[in-house]
């Protein structure tokens, strides 16, 4: 039987995501109310057969490291492990220049393993996919790399790295784009492009020769999609996995070929609202494949009058364990763990952080709060502009306010 190794490509610094990474990597940020960026990567392997995965690591990573070591134990007496694996200098005092460097630094994980084919994600995007029916189209094509792709209206070509197949072998990559401007259509779909996931299978040695030449390529930036990829592609050995392929046990219609990269604000802030709607966009609650995260020992969460007797209410929204909903009003948001909203506040189109603390009277609309924020009775974030930018909170450009972790919101 052949051999499969998962690694995880975590070190990225998450820029864009500021301020929820301003104390923690990207693969580590909080995710509907319970879960954090890595598990979807993580659950997609595991459910997909692979038991032996590292996670290569590198900025702010400790409370990463930390939720991988509570949470994703295997058993090491079938060999099976994730582990995270930080830079190491195995090759000098220098950190991952790139996310190829990052693997080039790490040969030894995979000559300690030998496996026949590795699989390697990166750590920050929201879906299901099983691997194992990309890793037969893998070894049936005969490529050394196989670049797993999806289909986006060719209006946003100029969001992604695009992929040009050639119409006589549509499994080969013909060429790789970085943003085109002006792609051309899918053959069986002109509206479309395909567009990388960041998901790749490669024959373990052909991985091994190209991380290595890449070391000493002039220019090189040293990334998996940008300079990795299109060398295969220039050797002819790159082939395509167009996700409408796969198929997800429990998927439905509506949410059978769901990717989303939440790499911005607002990017991670549209992904939460797939999540809440009556039929969503992205299903939590598919148990045939299930995505796993730690399982805090806490109470439900609790949804009570408050002392005047006001009822609270809840309209599309999810809520963590241990939160506490006392006579006030939620709507189309997602609160972390161990929240609490008392009487009279109103929380609408955000995204709570564990241990918030939503006071009495208090307003919380299109934003989002960080970890132990608490927004004082009758304080208000993100119903004026001016009055946010003044406390010095970040607003992107459609309007969401951003509050960083332990910060107290005070009423004017």
């Amino acid at each position: 039987m052949s051999k499969y190794f998962g690694i995880v490509l975590a070190g990225g610094e998450g820029k864009r995501l500021m301020p929820l990474t301003e104390d923690r990597a990207k693969p580590a940020v909080p995710f509907g109310g319970q879960y954090r960026l890595i598990d979807f990567a993580l659950s997609n392997l595991v459910n997909s057969g692979l038991r032996q995965i590292v996670v290569l690591t590198q900025y702010k990573s400790h409370s990463l490291d930390r939720h991988i070591s509570q949470v994703w134990r295997m058993n090491g007496i079938l060999g099976s492990y994730i582990t995270s694996v930080p830079a190491q200098q195995r090759l000098g005092k220098r950190w991952y220049q790139g996310s190829a460097d990052a693997i080039l630094q790490s040969l030894n994980l995979i000559y300690d393993e030998r496996p026949d084919y590795i699989v390697v994600v990166g750590a920050d995007h929201v879906y299901r996919m099983d691997f194992d029916q990309m890793i037969d189209a893998h070894t049936a094509s005969g490529a050394e790399a196989t670049v797993a792709a999806i289909r986006q209206p060719i209006s946003l070509a100029d969001q992604f790295g695009v992929i040009d197949i050639d119409p006589e072998q549509p499994t080969r990559i013909r060429e790789f784009l970085e943003k085109p401007k002006a792609p051309e259509g899918l053959p069986d779909s002109p509206n479309e492009v395909l567009a990388s996931m960041g998901n790749y299978v490669f024959t373990t040695q052909a991985l091994i020769d190209e991380v290595r030449r890449d070391e000493d390529r002039p220019g090189s930036n040293h990334d998996m999609g940008g300079d990795i990829i299109p060398a295969f592609v220039e050797r002819g050995t790159a082939g395509v996995y167009d996700m409408k392929l796969n198929t997800v046990p429990g998927a439905s219609a509506r949410d059978r070929y769901y990717w989303r990269d939440v790499g911005t604000i607002d990017s991670y802030f549209e992904a939460h609202q797939d999540l809440i709607s009556v039929l969503p966009v992205f299903n939590l609650y598919n148990q045939e494949w299930p995505i796993f995260t730690q399982q805090v020992n806490m109470p439900p969460a609790k949804f009570a009058r408050d002392a005047r007797g006001t009822l609270s209410t809840v309209i599309d929204s999810i809520v963590a364990g241990g939160s506490v909903i006392s006579g006030a009003h939620i709507e189309r948001s997602v609160l972390g763990a161990n929240g609490i909203v008392e009487s009279g506040a109103h929380v609408s189109d955000s995204i709570l952080f564990d241990n918030a603390r939503i006071k009495p009277g208090a307003t919380v609309r299109r934003a989002i709060l960080d970890k132990n924020v608490v927004v004082e009775a009758g304080a208000s974030v993100g119903l004026s502009r001016e009055a946010d930018t003044a406390r010095g909170y970040i607003i992107t450009p459609s309007g969401i306010t951003l509050v960083g972790k332990g910060t107290v919101v005070k009423a004017p």
